[in-house]
């Protein structure tokens, strides 16, 4: 069983930076894919961005390409995403998840454990 507890969301502006941490437990960190989802009021939850294993490779959704960075540091079991040039359409709570799989995939199905969400919140 892996939890999953994020962190560093909050309020900031359009243009502004945040980083959000997962940290993980319970399990062996580094035989999972990580992915990163948010979830804004009213619309389903979407895929952001995902790792995999030793992290050689990202992938991205469209939109946050060039401003987001996934990255993971499995000698502390976190998974990162870095996040520059928010929009107010980057506001969301976003999810980070665990998966079996070499670097997870697109989709939630893949993911066997979820954290609790940390709220993203960008001004304009």
């Amino acid at each position: 069983q892996v939890q999953l507890v994020e962190s560093g969301g909050g309020l900031v502006q359009t243009g502004g930076s945040l980083r959000l941490s997962c940290a993980a437990s319970g399990g062996t960190f580094s035989r999972y894919g990580m992915g990163w989802f948010r979830q804004a009021p009213g619309k389903a939850r979407e895929f952001v961005a995902r790792i995999s294993w030793g992290g050689s490779s990202t992938y991205y959704e469209d939109s946050v390409k060039g401003r987001f960075t996934i990255s993971r540091d499995n000698a502390e079991n976190t998974v990162y995403l870095h996040m520059n040039s928010l929009k107010p359409e980057d506001t969301a709570v976003y999810y980070c998840a665990a998966s079996t799989l070499y670097s997870g995939g697109d989709l939630p199905s893949v993911y066997d454990y979820w954290g609790q969400g940390t709220q993203v919140t960008v001004s304009s």
